[in-house]
């Protein structure tokens, strides 16, 4: 139902704290805070609109350490640290001194999300997913995922006494589908990509039998989707309440891209950081690159493709929210850009040998646009950098070669005679 701002002070309304309605991105019509995802006018996507209170350092600073340290620019109730949930979030910003040496920049930082308690960012997004499931009443929680999501799903629904059934397209890496099944759950292998899977979800939200079922990214949506500003209050709190002039995103369905940039916004404009440029790039694998295609071209439009990549975390062929990854990019003075297969897997080595941090694919494609970038021109070597790694490399090892250096007998003259030292 359509409404205006006055007719949110509901008991619903006052679950999701500061959050006062959903709004149309497209159209800017406004409606109840509902499991609701799309405009009924224009068909646009709806996201979190808020009035916000009086928000602070200091306040910020007496917050858990988590994500609920924002809870006052989040859509959560005011009590939501005490409530059972995986509570992630505040994870390390690595400051990449060796890795910034190697490649003749002045100051690079890693955001590595991997630290999270399912070993990906999806941590975040899930915990804002499972507040809004509480306050609707659902009992089954469910997504469709490239393996990540799977997993933060099983395991948050476990926290919080959910049930659960997730989605995956068939062919996922053996360590995301564990992850996802251990937790008791239902894990429903789908013959088909991502986007088969998607569809599929749709149709079962329409049906009888998904009455009870809160799909984490379709009809709760838009406060899951919430959950990717922590990143941008994070790092902007972790650099001593400053925003990266440059910070490198990977992009599967466009989502977390576009709620950073948001979450640097709604600093701003709280003047809790200074107010000056940052640019945004976003990073693809060239096997599944529809966004960085059309940034190349020069278009508006998004044209899908069918995923060939190892990447498989960043597989999503028919990206929701590419259009607006471009707005941001363009407007930010960024740009979006792809590397290779090859180039993921050195660049995943390459982080490791440099920085301790193992990352999954998609930081291999974060680093290897980052080295891209550079080699163009593109990215200032001089200008603070931060590069997100949103997963554990332990969770796709398909795609690294690397193992035992040696084995041999026991003795100290053996080893000396095998040149290891």
């Amino acid at each position: 139902m359509a409404i205006t701002a006055t007719e949110t002070d509901t008991p619903s309304a006052r679950a999701f704290g500061p959050a006062a309605a959903l709004s149309c991105r497209e159209c800017g019509e406004r409606y109840d805070l509902a499991p609701r995802f799309a405009c009924e006018f224009c068909f646009g996507p709806l996201e979190v609109a808020y009035e916000f209170g009086e928000v602070t350092r200091e306040a910020i600073a007496r917050g858990p350490n988590n994500v609920w340290r924002y809870a006052g620019l989040l859509p959560v109730p005011g009590n939501v640290a005490e409530l059972p949930n995986m509570n992630p979030g505040l994870t390390p910003l690595v400051r990449a001194d060796r890795l910034a040496a190697e490649l003749g920049m002045r100051s690079l930082h890693v955001k590595d999300d991997s630290a999270n308690p399912t070993h990906s960012f999806k941590d975040r997004v899930v915990a804002m997913a499972v507040e809004a499931a509480r306050t609707f009443g659902f009992r089954t929680l469910s997504c469709s995922s490239t393996g990540n999501l799977a997993g933060a799903v099983g395991a948050a629904s476990a926290r919080a006494g959910f049930r659960s059934c997730v989605f995956i397209p068939a062919g996922l890496e053996e360590g995301k589908v564990v992850m996802a099944a251990v937790y008791g759950g239902k894990v429903v292998a789908i013959d088909g990509t991502y986007d088969d899977v998607n569809r599929f979800c749709s149709e079962l939200i329409g049906d009888p039998a998904g009455e009870d079922w809160g799909f984490v990214n379709v009809n709760l949506r838009p406060y899951y989707a919430e959950g990717s500003k922590t990143l941008a209050y994070e790092i902007a709190e972790q650099l001593g309440w400053r925003l990266p002039e440059q910070i490198i995103i990977p992009i599967a369905s466009g989502s977390q891209l576009t709620k950073i940039d948001k979450g640097f916004r709604e600093l701003i404009e709280l003047g809790l950081v200074e107010d000056r440029p940052y640019k945004v790039f976003g990073a693809q694998a060239t096997g599944c690159s529809p966004v960085a295609a059309a940034y190349e071209q020069g278009h508006d439009v998004i044209q899908p493709v069918k995923p060939d990549t190892i990447a498989k975390s960043l597989a999503i062929g028919n990206p929701a929210d590419g259009p607006y990854v471009l707005d941001v990019c363009r407007r930010t003075g960024g740009a979006v850009a792809r590397v290779d297969d090859a180039a993921v897997v050195d660049s995943i080595s390459l982080l490791a040998r440099t920085e301790g941090v193992f990352a999954e694919t998609a930081g291999g494609v974060t680093t290897g646009v980052l080295r891209k970038l550079l080699d163009e021109g593109t990215l200032d070597p001089q200008a603070e950098t931060v590069v997100l790694n949103t997963g554990d490399g332990l969770k796709t090892l398909n795609a690294v070669e690397a193992g035992v250096t040696a084995t041999i007998k026991p003795s100290l003259d053996v080893f000396k005679e095998a040149g290891l030292l």
